[in-house]
């Protein structure tokens, strides 16, 4: 089996039609990267092309303030990348002169970047012939080829990226990865993979031993922990809202966000209404969700009410709603607002 030579022909035939792919621009390709950790082809387009939009070049991003950035990134989550994309783009442009680092090893230098990202920017524009492995090639790899290893575990990693650096075509290097990729999100996806049109059908180890449901081996499970939030909605007697940044470290870092009242265990209502009739003069309290929202993320799952209180008075550094929807939010805040007061 050539397995490259395979892999390429099904990559001309089949491949999705992505702007990042018909570039070498390492400033355009590094943004897509980042921008697609975590995240789909479909969900991350438009915020490439917005990305783009507003800022064409790295010295533009550089040259926006965090907030920007942050208010663009709403919606994608793992905010922490939109902060570390931010903090590179500086140093590109005032340590670097603008110039991004053209070789693996030296990309490894930049925040955020990792051993999978610098090895797709190397590869895709500099052509340099260093193998990718993301959660994709695990994927294909081990199913083709029967490596029942662990991919949980930092050595099995090194085994994965030995095989695919040894089928890497040297003078390729950009195309076998943009294609081995793709075959794993459009073919040998995760679940229920459509083995019977698949190229490597009659070479694919997984598929002739019945194996296809449990490759690859990932033993270590999540775990994941449940915060309830209460999200106090403050309205004052001329309309405007107390919107806060979250200054601490963890999820939704330098976001904007409603008075927060956090338990590690679902309070009663009443304890909730309690603590706020004892804090605020409130003229009303209206829970605005019975029924709780679920908001999962990937080591967490948050249980958040929202219940707006209504005061007579005005609160000093509340501000409109015109102001508000300006500031960066977590989605399911930004989703609340666009659902109950637009």
């Amino acid at each position: 089996m050539n397995f490259s030579k395979t892999l390429i022909a099904w990559y001309l035939q089949n491949k999705r039609s992505l702007p990042w792919r018909e570039t070498t621009n390492p400033y355009f390709i590094w943004l897509s990267e980042i921008i697609l950790q975590q995240t789909r082809v479909a969900q991350g387009k438009p915020y490439y092309d917005a990305f783009l939009q507003h800022f064409p070049t790295v010295q533009d991003l550089a040259f926006a303030t965090e907030q920007d950035v942050l208010k663009l990134w709403q919606g994608l989550g793992y905010y922490s990348r939109a902060r570390n994309l931010h903090a590179t783009a500086k140093y590109i442009v005032q340590e670097l002169e603008g110039q991004f680092p053209n070789n693996y090893n030296n990309l490894l230098s930049l925040k955020g970047v990792g051993e999978y990202t610098a090895a797709a920017i190397a590869s895709f524009a500099y052509n340099e012939p260093v193998a990718v492995v993301d959660g994709n090639v695990f994927r294909v790899l081990s199913r083709i080829y029967g490596l029942e290893l662990d991919i949980s575990e930092v050595k099995t990693k090194k085994e994965f990226q030995k095989l695919a650096q040894e089928l890497l075509p040297i003078d390729n290097a950009a195309l076998f990865n943009q294609a081995i990729m793709e075959f794993g999100a459009l073919q040998c996806v995760p679940k229920s993979p459509n083995c019977s049109i698949c190229v490597f059908q009659n070479n694919c180890y997984a598929f002739q031993k019945k194996k296809v449901d449990v490759l690859p081996v990932k033993s270590k499970k999540i775990k994941i922990a449940h915060r309830y939030f209460y999200y106090l909605v403050l309205r004052d007697a001329a309309n405007h809202f107390v919107v806060s940044k979250r200054e601490e470290k963890g999820i939704w870092h330098n976001l904007y966000e409603f008075t927060l009242l956090e338990y590690d265990q679902k309070p009663f209502l009443k304890e909730v209404v309690a603590h706020i009739q004892e804090q605020y003069p409130a003229k009303e309290i209206i829970l605005k969700n019975e029924k709780e929202l679920l908001h999962k993320l990937s080591h967490q799952h948050l249980h958040i009410h929202f219940i707006e209180v209504s005061l007579n008075t005005k609160i000093e550094n509340a501000i409109s709603m015109e102001k508000m929807l300006q500031l960066p939010m977590p989605i399911v805040i930004h989703n609340f607002i666009a659902a109950n007061y637009l």
